[in-house]
Formats: C-alpha cells, structure tokens, sequence
C-alpha cells in the first residue's frame, strides 16, 4: 500500500533544491506516492525555512495548519524537516506533539528512513551536525519545468554577524564539477531550458575543494551543454568580481548579462559591524567594473535597512548609493533579530516603526529607478522566455529578470496567427508598455528558439 505524500517546499531556492533532492528520493520507495493534495495525503512533509522571523513565522503556519488535519484524521502523520527543524527541534518537539518526524540538514536519502518508520507507527527524529553529501549521484524531481535551480555548494564561512546560516547549515561546501554536470545533463534531458546557479556564496565555489575558485571552469562546461539556453547566477558576492569572470559573461551568450550581488549596506560604518568589507566607494568601482565589461549587465541586489546602529546618516547614505547606482532590480528587507547572532547582542536596536518607515522610503526610491529602467526598453525587441501560456495570453521573462522576483512580461497571442506556443520557448518581443515592475509586449518573433 503505497503511503500517499504531500512535501511542501518553503523558504530560498536552495531549500527548494533540497526539497527537490527529497522528491527524488521518495519516489523511488515503492511505499511512496507523491501526490499535489494536502488534504488527501497520508503523509504531510514541511520542509522549512528558518533564516529570518518571517520565514520562521510562514513555516510555523505551515506546519499548525497540517497539524490541524490530525484532528480530522489521527492516522495522517507529519514530518518537518529543513532549517527549522535544525535548529529548533527541541521547541518543535515539545510545544507541537503532533509531530511525528523531525529532519535535520541531513543526507537527502535518510529522510525516506524516517518517513518509513513513520509510516510503521513510530515517532523519528534524525537531528545531526549539517552534512551536505552533494559529491554524488542524487535523484531529483524538478518542480520548475523549463527552469531549474542548480546548488552548486552549500553553508559558508563569511560570519557575518546578522546571519545564521553558518550555524544551521555548517561551513561552505562545494559541489564536484562531475556531479553538477551530470545533474544538469539529466535537468535539460528533462526539458529545463535556463539553469539559475545558487549557493550562499557562488563566487568562491570550488575553493574548498579546488584550493581555488572554480565558477568560471563550471561555466565553461556548462555552455557547451546542448539544449541549454539561459545560464542566470545569483547571490555572487560583489568584493569577488574578477575582470576574467566578467569577459567570460561578456563573451557566451548562453550566460545571461544578469548578476544578483547580495551588498546589504553601503555606509561603511554598518558593514563594518555586519563584517561585511568595504564602503560605498569600493562597492561603486566593482559595480563601474561589471557594468564596463559587461555593457547592458542587470544588476540586482539586496539591502538590509534597520541594523543595529544605523543611525540617520547611515541610511541617507545608502539611499544616496541607490541613486547613483541605479539598478536594474533590488529587494529590501528590514533587519530580523536572530537569536545566537552577534547583531541582536549589539546596542543601539532600531524601532520597528524606524524600520518600517526607511523600508518604504527606500522601495519608493528603488520604484521610481525601476520605472525608469524600464520605460527604456520601450520599443526595443529583447528575447522573452515564455513562463506560462494561457488561452490568448502568455507570460514570460526576458534574460534580464529571474524569475518571481524581477519583471515580467504578458502580452497577447496574436488572433491572426496560429501560435502555438509552449513554457520553454525564447520568442522575440518589442516592448509595448513598462511600468513599475513588469511589462508588455508583443511578439514579432516566435521563432527564436
């Protein structure tokens, strides 16, 4: 009898990677079935974030909410696993006895261990040190379709003092370039079009391993894959841009001119006390850099408002920094008291009302850059790969945008041609309207790909 499962995902791209890793693994039990209706399931698997209060508070929901279907029935048996789990499996245990599994950061396949003993009657509990076994063969059930997330390493070392990844996930650790290409070679056989390469830092992948950085060698492997189109990075670490990174970037196509560079501040008073190197200045020539190597680069970045100490000119500055930079896409995020940090020891705690307010004021900034960014690209023909197709519309999203957090565009389908169109495909569009965070178009093209 197969034991009818439902895992939900929650949190970063990673964890959604991990989540994929357990997929693949539960699959292959011949006790498990996958299946996409909670309320149907026997078996409910959150895996949780538990980076920032938010997050935190979105599992907790999550995991309340399929502990309520207990009532209902009291043969549905719950396991929560990811970051959570790790780090707070003593508080889960005690306060949420509905629980019947707790999984730590552990190796992917002892996760379908628990979820069998579960499934015999017996509470389980796999709560270990973070290991992050990625150098070998893995199963995985991809949920993107035509774009995957590719992990290519795992955990840091940066110790930065607001974060608490080094602690619930351990130190950095890369993926082997054999394993990665054979994940990927099996990803594109899939149907996956566009690879997006995340790690907490994918800027010193292969240090650890290698002895020395190892991304551009990656990605000289990666564009000679067939089939492949779009090879998007995030989360690379703007004190790490090299120019031979950049002229590579520059010169394959397949490499989109897209980098996500997490900055967090730029007074170098807060990225002292965040140990986070360098100031505006150095930040803006590695940003020069990029965008003269590179020409038509999007940028994005992430900032983080309300740290302790902040003080009124430190955020002026930052907003200042915003400006002149310009980018392409940018997220804010207010500062989250994480216990066990060195941060939420510091003096000097900003109000939430005072973090609310720079919030605001620096996304009103950063919408203002964006419309204008976009209003740009009116009447330009930019390639658009196409998302979703609906019966006379489609959505997609050009080289220049990741997907959910950055622009979309949606346009018609032409009534006078018979389009048929697929999630996957690259058409050309001209841009026929720009607005805040999204846009319009029309397709000229839809040969492309």
């Amino acid at each position: 009898m197969f034991l009818k499962t439902y895992l939900l995902n929650l949190g970063c791209p990673k964890n959604q990677v991990d989540g994929e890793y357990y997929a693949g693994y539960l699959e292959g039990s011949d006790r498990v079935e996958l299946i996409s209706n909670y309320q149907e399931a026997d078996l409910i698997i959150v895996n949780t974030c538990g980076f920032i209060d938010s997050a935190k508070e979105e599992s907790l929901e999550a995991i309340f909410e399929a502990a309520s279907l207990k009532e209902q029935d009291p043969n549905k048996k719950l396991v929560v696993t990811g970051c959570l789990a790790q780090r707070y499996h003593r508080e889960l245990e005690e306060k949420i006895p509905e629980i019947d599994g707790l999984f730590g950061i552990g190796e992917h396949q002892e996760l379908l261990e628990l979820v069998e003993k579960v499934a015999r009657g017996k509470r389980g509990k796999k709560i270990s040190r973070p290991e992050h076994k990625l150098n070998r063969e893995m199963p995985r059930i991809n949920s993107d379709g035509h774009y995957a997330y590719l992990k290519i390493a795992d955990g840091c070392d940066k110790g930065c003092t607001y974060c608490t990844i080094p602690e619930i996930k351990g130190g950095y650790n890369s993926r082997r370039i054999e394993y990665i290409l054979q994940e990927v070679e099996a990803l594109v056989a899939g149907g996956v079009r566009e690879l997006i390469l995340v790690a907490q830092d994918t800027s010193v992948y292969g240090k650890d391993i290698y002895g020395e950085k190892k991304l551009s060698e990656l990605l000289e492997n990666l564009v000679e894959i067939e089939n492949l189109d779009w090879i998007r990075i995030m989360y690379f670490y703007p004190e790490e841009v090299e120019a031979e990174f950049l002229e590579l970037m520059a010169q394959e196509k397949k490499i989109c001119n897209y980098l996500d560079i997490p900055i967090q501040h730029a007074a170098r008073e807060i990225r002292r006390r965040m140990a986070r190197p360098g100031d505006a200045e150095k930040l803006k020539k590695k940003i020069s850099l990029m965008r003269e190597i590179v020409p038509g680069i999007a940028l994005r970045t992430t900032l983080l408002v309300g740290f302790p100490g902040e003080t009124r000119e430190n955020f002026a500055e930052l907003v200042d920094f915003v400006r002149k930079v310009d980018f392409e896409n940018l997220g804010v995020f207010t500062y989250s008291r994480e216990e066990g940090t060195p941060a939420a020891q510091m003096e000097n705690q900003i109000d939430e009302e005072v973090k609310s307010e720079r919030y605001n004021k620096l996304m009103e900034v950063q919408r203002r850059i964006s419309l204008a960014n976009n209003r740009k690209l009116l009447g330009e023909e930019v390639e658009v790969l196409i998302d979703e197709v609906a019966v006379d519309e489609f959505t997609g999203r050009t080289r220049y945008d990741a997907p959910e957090i950055d622009n979309s565009v949606t346009g018609s389908l032409p009534a006078d041609r018979n389009l048929n169109l697929n999630p996957g495909e690259i058409v050309t569009c001209r841009i026929t309207g720009a607005y805040e965070y999204d846009l319009t178009g029309e397709i000229v093209d839809e040969h492309s790909q």
